[in-house]
């Protein structure tokens, strides 16, 4: 079966929104999952965080910047044109719960997987207050659907485009410091942004969701790849999470096995751009 795009667009540079033919999926999915994609038979599998589904009309729409071979071959592709495989939803769902005031956090295209949470903490009568950054302006994206979908919505950028001159963590730390109560953070972004709001919130004692983002091939368990320290122990984020209390993340090992395989990454989109195949050893 293949998975057609029913639409594709670009939200701002390297950054492109598609949606997917796909209505088992987009039936079964929760905000906090992700899927798998394969472009065709040749292709590697990629995770992807589910951005948002549409269960009348069938779709699920993802959100990717072009970073490495397979999202810039992606970003090539077209309105109609199909994807060889879309699995999902997989991943435990995020335990959306009526606690009060909530603060969503979004750096970068972390913005995405935040929108699909700002809409149903709100729907169940939370407050919800949304953060999002970028480095300027013109890489920020849903700015609009994240004010349609939150109580209210605060800008950081780091060149100070737009909104808070600085990172979102300074806006973080000022709700922490103000005088309504925050109930629970949740923040998902670069492993470095995450980490840093876990390092804010921590004397506040107030509870930190985070959404790790390992390397993952099968998201099933079954090539322990996405293994992550969690509290001490090991855990698989494609099966245990993605989502994790973040006083409990080993950040350090996070970010330590996503640069493993950074010389193969590269020499796979060199070997594309050259026109290789997966096996190219170009330098």
């Amino acid at each position: 079966m293949a998975y057609k795009i029913i639409e594709k667009r670009q939200l701002v540079p390297d950054v492109h929104l598609m949606n997917i033919e796909a209505p088992d999926v987009a039936a079964a999915a929760k905000p906090g999952q992700f899927i798998i994609l394969r472009i065709d038979e040749e292709g590697e599998r990629i995770p992807l965080t589910i951005a948002d589904y549409d269960v009348d009309k069938g779709f699920v729409t993802i959100i990717f910047q072009e970073m490495g071979k397979t999202t810039k071959q992606l970003a090539k592709m077209a309105s109609g044109d199909e994807l060889q495989d879309f699995v999902g939803p997989l991943g435990k769902a995020s335990e959306i719960e009526k606690i009060g005031t909530v603060v969503l956090v979004g750096g970068g295209v972390g913005i995405a997987p935040i929108y699909p949470q700002a809409k149903a903490y709100r729907e169940i009568g939370n407050k919800v207050i949304s953060i999002i950054g970028a480095r300027s302006e013109n890489l920020l994206i849903l700015e609009d659907e994240m004010k349609a979908a939150s109580d209210e919505v605060l800008v950081a950028t780091d060149d100070g485009s737009k909104g808070h001159h600085g990172f979102v963590t300074d806006l973080v730390k000022e709700l922490l410091d103000g005088d309504e109560k925050i109930d629970r953070v949740v923040a998902i972004g670069p492993p470095i942004m995450m980490r840093a709001v876990a390092g804010v919130t921590d004397p506040y004692d107030v509870e930190t969701i985070v959404s790790l983002n390992p390397i993952m091939v099968d998201g099933t368990g079954m090539c322990g790849g996405c293994r992550v320290n969690i509290g001490g122990e090991t855990k698989f984020a494609c099966v245990d999470g993605p989502e994790f209390n973040a006083k409990d993340v080993d950040f350090n090992l996070l970010m330590s096995r996503l640069s493993l395989y950074r010389k193969e990454e590269m020499d796979a989109l060199e070997g594309s751009k050259k026109g290789c195949g997966d096996e190219c050893k170009c330098q």
